[in-house]
């Protein structure tokens, strides 16, 4: 299969989808994902409520990061948004959709989730792994197609581990599992990539890899919901922040409206700056410094 060019990667195309093949998503107008007055929590009746009312929206070719302290909420609004935890109160849209009328195998296909780290119970190959991520469209008895194939090995080349994909998964590096877990969420061709803090676990360098395949992937159409604790993760790639402190969503707005001095000091209670510093001629950054 040949490789993918520099040019269907800057030009947005969608090198997973086979040519002739039409997106799951029907035309709408509204935003891809929407989130009204979401209240929820834990308990049969919803006895620990820890969202309390949240909303915000995500479209097609965004990278929208939530931040806020340990215990916020952030995690609990994730499972409510991919409908693994019921709302008490409120709504989770889908171009126009209620998640609460979808049936597992309907969500499977909206939402591919990428979670912080993953050990299978058996030494698969990497190809293998990435395969899983087409179980919503395969029959229990059947075996995979020519088609699924392909999706696999075109999600792996376009992160660049195409040459691992029959080494064993369990062997590879914590930068390389997560690429891997990022290529079986693309195999599985859903609307919006879910991610709980993906690179907690990974050293400086990997943190960084993982972040610009991700903001490259919302560059070419991908919908990208993240969660994070590092508000410098948040000023790396995303397109948009919602903050959240103590179950409500107090902020959103750009990176550089949401992630300021004050604000830092507010939902994590230390003591930062927030400064732009020079990283090369006539290019700066926004960094955050702590001052402990």
């Amino acid at each position: 299969m040949p490789a993918l060019s520099a040019r269907q990667v800057a030009r947005g195309s969608n090198p997973l989808r086979p040519q002739g093949q039409s997106a799951m998503t029907p035309a709408y107008d509204g935003s891809l994902l929407e989130v009204r007055g979401l209240v929820c929590g834990y308990g049969k009746h919803h006895e620990t409520e820890v969202v309390h009312g949240a909303s915000f929206g995500l479209d097609a070719d965004e990278f929208v990061c939530i931040i806020g302290a340990n215990g916020c909420g952030k995690t609990t609004t994730l499972k409510a948004v991919m409908g693994l935890l019921p709302a008490k109160r409120g709504e989770v849209l889908v171009c126009g959709q209620d998640i609460a009328t979808m049936k597992e195998a309907e969500r499977a296909k909206r939402f591919a989730y990428i979670p912080q780290a993953h050990t299978p119970p058996f030494p698969f190959s990497v190809a293998d792994v990435v395969l899983m991520g087409r179980t919503p469209y395969i029959n229990r008895l059947a075996r995979p197609t020519a088609k699924d194939c392909m999706l696999a090995y075109r999600a792996l080349e376009l992160l660049g581990i195409s040459h691992l994909a029959k080494d064993a998964y369990t062997r590879l590096s914590g930068g390389q599992q997560q690429l891997v877990l990022i290529a079986r969420a693309l195999t599985q061709e859903s609307d919006i990539l879910v991610m709980d803090e993906p690179t907690a676990s990974l050293d400086f360098g990997n943190q960084q890899l993982v972040l610009s395949r991700m903001r490259m992937l919302a560059r070419m159409g991908k919908a990208v919901l993240m969660v994070t604790h590092d508000p410098d993760h948040a000023l790396f790639c995303a397109d948009r922040v919602i903050v959240m402190d103590k179950g409500l969503v107090i902020r959103e707005g750009t990176p550089h409206e949401c992630i300021t001095t004050e604000m830092l000091h507010r939902i994590y209670n230390t003591d930062a700056c927030v400064v732009d510093v020079e990283v090369a001629p006539e290019r700066t950054a926004r960094v955050c410094v702590p001052l402990l």
